[in-house]
């Protein structure tokens, strides 16, 4: 049976590496994902209101397609120069396509923000936000393992009425073949079942990762939004006020548009492990990534191999969630 990698983190993925950075004072942060090489990339948008850089360099059918690095970031609009901190660090470091002898580096960094603005914390910034710097930091604490909960990204996030943060789980198919995913978790539905006895995605759940939480009896899923009421008292049901942020990685060799399909997959996992999801409020966000080390084959059985790793990816983002919020309890 399928275990957890050695971590149950993204980074159980060989190469990739994840650092934090948290303004406590803000109650704000920026969360990246570094890939030691540009790895292929793709990205699904299924949210209403997403805040996004850089995401149709990633399209399959333009030129790049693949990511030197992807950061997630609070402070809505602001937190997009996150990464732009990113993208000059990595520059310095020689990271990037070179076009032309002499001239800068050229890194391709994706990003995506939530919305944290409304959840305390001073963000009286001015003309500076702390989010260029917030970047470089987090690129700087890049690695193997990292902090789960209301850390980075997932600082000031809100899960429904519940503290969101950041989760992370893996699961090694076996044959080289290694899943992970991290999510930044800031979404307007619960995670939990009605009474909150237990996770929405209780079923995914490995070895108590998230608490071991279990339903005493049948669910009552009839009421697809029972807290809409307080919800709205708190001015969560507003656009872009929410947003679950999200990256899966498999150590396949997937194209382009492979990883757009796997992005497509893994967004599954926030329909099983939040209610409702993909909301006009929300701009939920899932980067895909490839690291390249494992062959696929051709043909039939290529295609049937990456069905596998969506599903795989999708049960891992159902687990990273509910597992971001059980961290930040």
């Amino acid at each position: 049976m399928p275990k957890p990698g050695p971590r149950n983190l993204i980074t159980d993925v060989a190469g990739l590496r994840v650092g934090h950075a948290t303004d406590e004072a803000a109650a704000s942060g920026v969360t990246t994902l570094l890939c030691p090489t540009a790895w292929r990339a793709g990205v699904d948008v299924r949210g209403g209101g997403p805040g996004v850089r850089e995401t149709e360099a990633l399209q399959p059918e333009n030129l790049v397609g693949r990511a030197d690095a992807i950061v997630l970031s609070g402070g809505s609009v602001f937190g997009l120069g996150a990464a732009d901190g990113v993208c000059a660090a990595l520059s310095a470091r020689g990271v990037g396509l070179s076009l032309k002898p002499g001239a800068p580096a050229i890194p391709i960094v994706p990003g995506a923000v939530l919305h944290d603005l409304g959840n305390g914390g001073d963000k009286a910034w001015g003309v500076e936000p702390p989010y260029r710097r917030l970047g470089m930091a987090s690129l700087e604490a890049a690695d193997e393992d990292f902090a789960l909960g209301p850390v980075g990204a997932g600082r000031g996030a809100m899960a429904g009425l519940l503290k969101g943060g950041i989760g992370s789980a893996s699961i090694d198919l076996g044959h080289g073949l290694m899943v992970g995913a991290l999510a930044a978790v800031n979404g307007v539905g619960s995670t939990m079942t009605p009474g909150g006895e237990a996770f929405w995605a209780w079923p995914f759940e490995i070895d108590g990762e998230f608490g071991g939480m279990r339903p005493s009896g049948p669910i009552d899923a009839s009421d697809p939004a029972p807290d809409e009421a307080r919800l709205a008292a708190l001015g969560r049901l507003e656009a872009g006020a929410n947003t679950t942020l999200a990256v899966v990685a498999v150590s396949a060799d997937l194209t382009t548009a492979e990883c757009k399909r796997l992005a497509m997959m893994a967004q599954d996992g926030l329909s099983r492990a939040m209610r409702p999801a993909h909301t006009p409020f929300d701009g939920d966000v899932v980067f895909a990534l490839a690291a390249g080390a494992a062959p696929l084959g051709e043909g039939n059985d290529r295609a049937v191999r990456i069905a596998r790793l969506g599903s795989a990816a999708a049960d891992c983002l159902a687990r990273s969630i509910a597992r971001g919020v059980w961290e930040a309890r």
